[in-house]
């Protein structure tokens, strides 16, 4: 534990960055879609991206907010993003998201899967039955991934690296995280753990989901990230009580740090290089904890995915 810990406070306080958000290269005729991009890390990646001429979807559940969030971007960047409604917490309606992405776009360079939920109440679910957190942050951007899957292979096909990037947003909370398929659903045993417990669960199962993208798919030009964003002050924490609120507004990092090492994985010439990694802030190649590493539990995971959506 004491091994976890160190861990966890060498993220939270990280060396000075050596890589900038000015450093992301010129995006010109790349296509990127950013889950969750209204807000926070997703609205600022949106941001750099769009200052780097990139076609940017900002992909989110509120249409109010979405477009609110595109009309800012605009007055930033004098660039237009576009919009793409996307529910992760409905299966059925990823389903029709992705398959209207399709339809506006034949290639796809650059999936950010960064929107989340943390810590939420523990009554709350998706409108299928889910643990909220699991299948909002686990299973709603594995289905999403799985459906815009050929629009990353046209995008790595024509792309001069012969790359497309999917980059996936963990959290150092993996390390304390075990998969329990007993409560990826709504159960007694959901029940009895705590909203912390399911979110760092979660978060292990993003990456044990990008390390079997990496090995499913890398061949054929995906290459797969996950990382810490670092600690970030941005509404994902609106379920904190109040004495963590205060605690995170003293250590937490302002959100231009937060977009760093997406913006490092999904837009460098050293990102083509890193399938399968897993990244730390800022912008730094990390290591993850030992059940993270293990292809057989990412394989598992991957059967009971695509179990869940076989029949949507």
């Amino acid at each position: 534990m004491g091994h976890i810990w160190s861990v966890y406070v060498r993220e939270t306080f990280p060396p000075t960055a050596r890589f900038h958000a000015s450093d992301v290269p010129d995006m010109s005729g790349k296509v990127v879609l950013v889950t969750g991009a209204n807000s926070g890390i997703g609205k600022e990646t949106a941001r750099v991206l769009l200052s780097k001429n990139a076609k940017v979807y900002v992909a989110c559940r509120d249409k109010a907010k979405g477009e609110a969030a595109i009309r800012d971007l605009k007055e930033s960047t004098g660039k237009e993003a576009h919009f793409l409604q996307l529910n992760l917490a409905n299966l059925k309606s990823i389903k029709v998201s992705g398959e209207e992405f399709l339809q506006r776009e034949p290639a796809l360079h650059v999936l950010f899967n960064n929107a989340g939920v943390m810590t939420p109440p523990i009554e709350m679910l998706t409108e299928d039955g889910y643990d909220l957190q699991f299948g909002t942050n686990v299973l709603g951007h594995f289905y999403f991934t799985k459906i815009v899957m050929p629009a990353l292979l046209a995008g790595a096909a024509q792309s001069p690296d012969g790359t497309a990037r999917i980059v996936n947003t963990s959290s150092n909370a993996h390390w304390f995280g075990s998969l329990d398929y007993n409560t990826f659903k709504d159960s007694p045993a959901r029940k009895q753990k705590t909203a912390m417990a399911l979110y760092a669960q979660s978060k292990l199962g993003n990456v044990l989901f990008a390390a079997e993208v990496a090995r499913r798919y890398g061949n054929q030009g995906i290459v797969s990230t996950a990382l810490n964003p670092g600690g970030i002050k941005t509404e994902l924490s609106r379920y904190y009580d109040s004495f963590s609120k205060m605690i995170g507004n003293l250590v937490f990092h302002d959100v231009s740090f937060g977009v760093l090492t997406q913006l490092y994985a999904g837009t460098t010439a050293e990102g083509a290089n890193l399938n399968g990694k897993y990244l730390v802030p800022w912008a730094r190649v990390g290591y993850t904890h030992p059940d993270a590493q293990d292809p057989q539990q990412a394989s598992e995971l991957w059967n009971w995915l695509e179990d869940q959506v076989k029949d949507i």
